[in-house]
């Protein structure tokens, strides 16, 4: 074979292994094309089935099921959005639940298996819910539900590990709650805790400058002393009490237990572990708490004879919180006229905010409009579960309230856990103000803050220097250089006139004298039963209640309840956030729910949280009506 035979041979067989590879690669290509288009397809056909579907909701339910309450999340008023897409993901990668479980779905589903007859009973397993302290409220609510879920004549059993704080108040409301017999009930109260840096930012020769009114105001301490003030001490410890009376309350009448038994039980714990031998499972149980210890698997084998197995023998037949929620879908808009639910949940901050994650001023006005602008929509609930932030965007909601009420639609106010300070704010335009008796409320104030590193500066070499028009041209330079005292002056005065002004609100809006809301204001913060008396709230109840009001100003005795919400086509709810929903579905982020059973993730969580609450200072006057005592720890 010549050597111009054996190049071309070689060649050939280069070129034709070439061709092969790459119809290989053309055919693979073409098999992804097909089942990315199916998989297209069939995501759009069940947003379609989503956005169509009605109380069938297309998950069945198994008659005489046990109702499995296994909520995993952080508790909140309102959720993140999520989307037909996202659930297929978290499905197909074996996540059980989004981060977050709105309280309106727990109340949801716990009311519609009352009355439903498929459902023969509900197992409470809260070990997977991870509640805020600052979020009380919301556990009464649900515990309501339960409470009425019983009455209807349905057994209720709760089952756990071991039992914190808020999940037990949950438990508490069952007929019988089993506990592992390695576990422990720990109650703790409730305290405000901050930490404060004013020493270490002497250290670093940062320079804070703040501006503020009211006596209570205690947003900025943590920058300009080294512990807390008497006054918030005073405030705090006020509030602080009634939350926990309440929750003594609430768990001795469920369990039947004695007037005092919680608080006893509390701090005299070190005395009952030795008495028992440091057994934590054996105090529980002969002080009341629960009614017997069972092993994983003791607690398995009861709920199997109560109930019967499932299909695969692995269980006890049920159907859990989420797929419930499936088959029975969300309340449906009828052919009444409506009351429409508003939400601001979150940190008040200027401009558009994810809906879940901080409610932005001019997103919730947003909403607030779509509200006026419906023809179908007769009164507003506004429900606020809101510490405050941006003034301004507080303001931009309030012109939204006064919007509804000038064209003759009623507005009322549900405060959810928290309506303090902006949230207040915002609250107080409305026609009447219904807030649970553990809300935290009040604290109308307002305040600025800002630091500087000039002297941090100095101390490395870098100094500012320069020439201006004004004597205010230097606060170009603040920052690294220092502010000029005719800025403070300007922002001291600033403030002030903030705080008049929220005192004018809040005095217009509840027609007060702006001297008595100065009384009861100054930044103090006030729990609900404390706010009736203090007629900065008209009732004590929940959404429920303010939509029945809201019905009744509108002169309506039939209507639909309806949640002003985001409109997304199909298209924007398959791939909106998409980047994002393939890490949730990843796994990525499945240990948040559990965060507080480690550590680090606990101290991870916390550098987040701070991280948050720096970015929710926008306010374009730097000017902030928040409570910051309300983030209890």
């Amino acid at each position: 074979m010549s050597g111009e035979d054996h190049n071309f041979t070689v060649w050939g067989f280069i070129k034709g292994f070439g061709k092969l590879l790459i119809g290989l690669l053309l055919i693979i290509q073409g098999i992804i094309g097909l089942a990315v288009l199916l998989l297209f397809v069939g995501v759009m056909i069940s947003v379609s089935d989503g956005l169509a579907g009605g109380k069938s909701g297309g998950a069945s339910v198994p008659d005489d099921s046990a109702l499995l309450m296994n909520p995993s999340g952080v508790l909140v008023e309102q959720g993140e959005p999520t989307d037909a897409f996202e659930r297929a993901l978290q499905d197909a990668y074996g996540i059980d639940e989004p981060p977050q479980v709105e309280v309106g779905q727990i109340v949801h589903a716990i009311r519609e298996a009352k009355d439903d007859q498929r459902i023969k009973a509900m197992v409470l397993d809260f070990s997977g819910l991870s509640v805020p302290s600052s979020s009380a409220s919301k556990l009464y609510e649900i515990a309501d539900e339960i409470d009425a879920f019983r009455a209807s004549g349905k057994e209720v059993i709760a089952v756990g590990d071991s039992y914190g704080q808020e999940q037990f108040l949950l438990a508490a409301h069952a007929d019988k709650v089993f506990m592992h017999d390695f576990g422990n009930v720990f109650l703790y109260g409730y305290g405000s805790y901050g930490t404060y840096v004013k020493s270490l930012l002497e250290k670093l020769k940062i320079t804070s400058h703040v501006f503020r009114v009211g006596t209570f105001k205690s947003a900025v301490e943590p920058y300009i002393r080294d512990d807390m003030s008497p006054e918030a001490k005073e405030a705090n410890i006020a509030f602080l009490t009634v939350l926990w009376d309440e929750y003594a309350r609430s768990v001795e009448k469920a369990r039947k237990l004695p007037d005092g038994a919680i608080k006893q039980y509390t701090n005299q714990l070190g005395d009952l572990l030795k008495q028992a031998g440091g057994d934590f499972s054996k105090v529980a149980l002969d002080y009341g708490l629960v009614d017997g210890l069972k092993s994983r698997p003791e607690q398995m084998a009861y709920l199997m004879d109560e109930f019967g197995k499932s299909k695969d023998g692995k269980s006890f037949k049920n159907v859990n919180f989420r797929h419930y929620l499936a088959a029975i879908g969300e309340e449906e808009d009828g052919d009444a006229p409506n009351v429409a639910i508003v939400t601001a949940a979150g940190v008040i901050v200027d401009g558009e905010a994810p809906v879940g994650q901080a409610a932005g001023g001019d997103t919730v006005a947003g909403f607030l409009k779509q509200a006026l602008e419906d023809e179908d929509v007769k009164a507003v609930v506004l429900r606020v579960d809101s510490p405050g932030g941006s003034a301004f965007a507080s303001e931009v909601i309030r012109d939204g309230v006064l919007a509804l009420k000038a064209a003759g639609k009623p507005v009322v106010v549900s405060m959810g856990s928290l309506a303090a300070s902006g949230g207040y704010w915002i609250s107080s335009a409305a026609d009447e103000i219904w807030a649970s008796p553990t809300t935290i409320t009040g604290s109308i104030g307002i305040f600025g803050f800002f630091t500087t590193f000039e002297n941090t500066a100095s101390e490395i070499g870098v100094y500012v220097d320069g020439v201006g028009t004004t004597p205010l041209s230097p606060i170009m330079a603040t920052g690294v250089g220092p502010l000029p005292p005719e800025a403070a002056d300007i922002i001291q005065q600033s403030v002030e006139e903030g705080y008049e002004r929220f005192l004018t609100v809040v005095g217009e809006g509840r027609h007060l004298e702006p001297s008595y809301v100065d009384s009861v204001g100054q930044g103090r913060v006030w729990i609900g039963k404390t706010a009736l008396d203090l007629k900065l709230v008209d009732q004590l109840g929940g959404i429920d209640e303010a939509v029945a009001a809201a019905a009744k100003r509108a002169g309506l005795e039939e209507y639909d309840v309806v949640r002003v919400l985001d409109r997304q086509t199909p298209f924007e709810k398959l791939f909106g956030s998409f980047s994002a929903k393939v890490v949730a579905a990843a796994g990525l982020d499945k240990g948040k729910v559990r965060s507080e059973q480690n550590a680090v993730r606990k101290l991870v969580r916390e550098a987040e949280e701070n991280v948050s609450f720096l970015d929710g200072f926008n306010d374009p006057n730097g000017l902030y009506a928040r409570c910051v005592a309300c983030d209890m720890k």
